[in-house]
């Protein structure tokens, strides 16, 4: 049953995300560390990143679950890594990450990889797509930044490939609101593991 985030008293998304975005500013650093590791190590052994040639992904930035150390044991493990180069309209291109000294600094304080765009569609090619957010519910509903950028680039996934939002443990199974343009996603990939949502219909 999802509840409401500690704090939360009203349903609109933009409340919903100032309070997720504050429980994240509380947590210690050393937190945050020790939790990109596990993430990274959840990431690898997960069966469906095993099998996978590509897998879409993307830089964390602040404080969110960082994935730094994520994209270098995608890298490592021979797997081909598309990152979002976000656009001026705030769709998604993308291109490969190669290691580190691949990123420069982009727009809205991210980084973004420097290599050959590849096509908005390119996140088609991906095998496993795994996303920011600041909250899912158990259903799938994931709680964007509000930009939107995901709300568009989403459609574009193969149908079937596996989509897991990062998050923190306690940020799955929040009672997210959604409107008709929002796609669910079909896994939750916590510190704690890969939680498996369910999808209605």
């Amino acid at each position: 049953m999802d509840t409401p985030h500690p704090g939360v008293s009203t349903v609109t998304k933009d409340a919903l995300r100032d309070q997720l975005r504050a429980a994240r500013k509380r947590r210690p650093l050393e937190a945050a560390a020790l939790l990109a590791a596990s993430v990274a190590d959840v990431a690898t052994e997960w069966s469906e990143v095993r099998r996978a040639a590509t897998v879409a992904a993307y830089v964390s930035v602040g404080s969110e679950p960082g994935t730094g150390l994520l994209l270098d044991a995608l890298v490592a493990a021979g797997k081909r890594v598309l990152l979002p180069v976000v656009l001026p309209g705030l769709d998604l291109d993308w291109a490969v990450y190669t290691g580190r000294d691949s990123l420069a600094p982009a727009v809205r304080g991210l980084f973004e990889p420097t290599g050959e765009r590849l096509g908005r569609e390119a996140i088609g090619q991906a095998d496993v797509v795994l996303v920011p957010g600041l909250g899912v519910s158990s259903t799938g509903e994931r709680l964007g930044q509000g930009g939107g950028c995901y709300d568009r680039a989403l459609p574009r996934v193969t149908p079937g490939t596996p989509v897991a939002v990062v998050l923190y443990d306690d940020e799955v199974g929040v009672a997210v609101p959604t409107e008709p343009h929002d796609l669910p996603v079909g896994f939750a990939l916590t510190a704690g593991g890969v939680v498996p949502l369910v999808i209605p219909g």
